[in-house]
């Protein structure tokens, strides 16, 4: 799949076409819309280690960082927590698949669960606070409603596995319950509010990037009404539906770029970012209502579409008649995008 990732000799960040064989990496460039033949790099995987949550930079939270035996380092970026986690999980694998006595380790380590010696809730919020190696407090929107100094329940399960004191996300989700039934940090917004109220133990705490948290000292929230966000704060502030990268055709000079595409509901809107950029902001969006989705068929090349593209094509048009061509990495993904689409058209 696509992935961004920062190269070792030139430190910008560019995104590949990533395939991942039993004992290397190997990524591909996108000329056209078409992925080349042969790979531009490998990443060899024997004698690598593998970092993740990898909390380098600090507007990329989506990392995984690789270390090969010769030292050195690469960073990849996923679209979210799930597909890095899937990631992470399959590149760990083909590391230790000549050691099946690392692979039963690993698995032992996951499946088993104990607050580390020594160490306290207290002493675990201190570490939370420092300034330079702590939780990174942001400001967030939840229904249209801003607060301060806030994180997110998967920033928090991060954090608590890149400093070591959880081994898997499960056993950060308790330990993140325990802040919480302590009092150290509290729910703000609807869903992680909610979730408080759930009866199950497991579920109180929320291992999501829109759940939202705050350390239970702060000030009370500092939110502002639904009439006074500005309009494309608002459009920004729906929920995710769908995530990934797609490789869309330019509008002015028809050439074909990888985008990560973000698809939100109430209000419904699809964005796309460029993943090489460090700003998290929209390079484009549209509103989906009133748009019409549909796939396009995949022998030849359709009226419009300009490039000797690879195929699972699918086009979005807006209310305004603007035509976006939009191309999948598969038909199942093609698919995925467009059911996920028409319900908020």
């Amino acid at each position: 799949g696509f992935l961004p990732f920062q190269g070792h000799v030139v430190r910008n960040w560019k995104v590949r076409w990533f395939v991942l064989l039993q004992d290397k990496l190997l990524y591909y460039k996108i000329e056209g819309g078409k992925k080349e033949p042969s790979p531009k790099g490998r990443i060899l995987l024997d004698g690598c280690t593998i970092t993740c949550p990898c909390l380098e930079y600090e507007n990329r939270p989506l990392l995984i960082k690789l270390k090969t035996k010769t030292n050195t380092d690469y960073f990849l970026e996923c679209c979210s927590r799930e597909e890095r986690d899937s990631w992470a999980l399959d590149i760990t694998g083909a590391i230790h698949a000549g050691h099946p006595v690392q692979v039963q380790e690993l698995h032992r380590m996951k499946n088993s669960f104990k607050l580390l010696e020594n160490i306290s809730l207290h002493d675990i919020v201190e570490r939370m606070y420092d300034s330079s190696t702590g939780i990174k407090l942001t400001r967030n929107l939840d229904q249209g409603n801003r607060y301060k100094e806030t994180f997110t329940g998967s920033a928090l399960v991060d954090w608590l596995i890149s400093n070591s004191f959880a081994v898997s996300r499960f056993e950060a989700v308790t330990l993140a319950s325990m802040l919480m039934d302590e009092n150290f940090i509290r729910p703000v917004g609807v869903r992680s509010t909610e979730a408080m109220r759930s009866s199950d133990p497991s579920e109180k705490f929320l291992d999501d990037s829109t759940a939202l948290y705050m350390f239970a000292e702060s000030s009370k929230k500092n939110t502002s009404s639904k009439e006074e966000v500005h309009f494309n704060i608002a459009e920004l502030s729906g929920k995710i539906v769908k995530q990934g990268f797609l490789v869309k055709q330019g509008h002015k000079r028809k050439n074909w770029k990888v985008r990560k595409f973000v698809l939100r509901a109430e209000p419904a809107f699809l964005h796309y970012y460029d993943p090489t950029k460090e700003e998290n902001k929209p390079v484009g969006g549209f509103s989906l209502r009133g748009c019409l989705v549909s796939a396009l068929e995949d022998n030849g090349v359709p009226a419009g579409v300009k490039g000797n593209v690879q195929g699972n094509l699918f086009k979005i048009i807006t209310k305004n008649d603007i035509h976006y061509y939009i191309q999948a990495s598969s038909k199942a993904e093609r698919v995925q995008w467009i059911e996920a689409i028409k319900p908020l058209t």
